[in-house]
């Protein structure tokens, strides 16, 4: 048996063999409704900075290093990202608003785009396929049909997530079994959402699968001795491996890389082998 060409083996020594339960993270990983949040949450950055005169390099340059913490924050609290745009801007000789109102202002503008889609899926102008990682629907299914128990794990606002789960007609795979940071909580902790699943269902930490598009979620699924699927989905419309996000997910230590869920049931049957 045979891995499809679209899935890069990043770690040749993989376990295979039955998996017990799956974690998801959301953004990224199944739904697509946030695509182009960093571009969003850079330029508002960048935006207060300009106001404080506090970009004295090449605009480039900054924002280069801007999008580098937001993206290795990525999976956590979107909080955190704020917190650490307030220590940059105290660095640089500024004076940092308090975190809050960044996150509030970063919101205001997501927003915008985001209820724009919500009321398309809402209205069926849009379907849910269409604003979930390919075959998202499928790789759920064929999860839930091997038996194994979903869970997802999201950085973003509790009450957001549990809303675009329903719009994604996710429900049916992942039931109620969805955790993030309820108002923006910036104590919330996927490590801990991993600890609780895998205790609580009395599964061995090599007994978990875990897809996501973050180092986050990455790193924690390693950390707890399961196997990483690292998403390094595009956006809706655009196939292939984003080629930044491969590097970042090879980086936080993915077992194996796909650009998206096209070929779920060839990867599934893969590791589901022992060879």
């Amino acid at each position: 048996m045979h891995l499809p060409p679209s899935v890069e083996l990043v770690n040749p020594g993989v376990r295979r063999g039955a998996f017990k339960v799956a974690l998801f993270d959301f953004d990224g990983t199944l739904s697509l409704i946030r695509e182009g949040w960093p571009r969003v949450m850079v330029d508002l950055m960048l935006d207060r900075l300009r106001e404080q005169r506090l970009i004295t390099e090449p605009e480039a340059e900054c924002a280069a290093h801007v999008e580098a913490f937001v993206m290795a924050l990525n999976g956590h609290p979107t909080a955190r990202q704020m917190e650490r745009f307030a220590q940059e801007v105290t660095a640089r000789g500024g004076t940092p608003a308090e975190p809050a109102a960044y996150l509030q202002q970063y919101l205001d503008a997501l927003m915008g785009v985001v209820r724009g889609r919500w009321e398309s899926l809402e209205s069926k102008r849009a379907q849910p396929s269409e604003w979930v990682v390919p075959n998202a629907h499928g790789v759920l299914r064929s999860l839930q049909e091997r038996g194994v128990p979903l869970f997802v794990a999201s950085g973003t606002d509790l009450a957001h997530v549990s809303r675009e789960v329903e719009l994604l007609e996710l429900t049916p795979y992942v039931g109620g079994r969805v955790s993030a940071p309820k108002d923006n909580d910036a104590s919330f902790r996927k490590r801990d959402v991993i600890e609780k699943v895998v205790r609580e269902l009395g599964v061995r930490g090599e007994e978990l699968i875990g897809f996501g598009d973050g180092v986050v979620e990455t790193q924690e699924v390693k950390r707890a001795g399961g196997v990483a699927v690292g998403v390094a989905s595009s956006e809706a419309g655009v196939r292939g491996v984003n080629a930044t996000k491969r590097g970042t997910l090879i980086g936080a230590g993915a077992d194996l890389i796909i650009p998206d869920y096209e070929h779920a049931p060839e990867l599934l049957a893969w590791l589901w082998s022992k060879g």
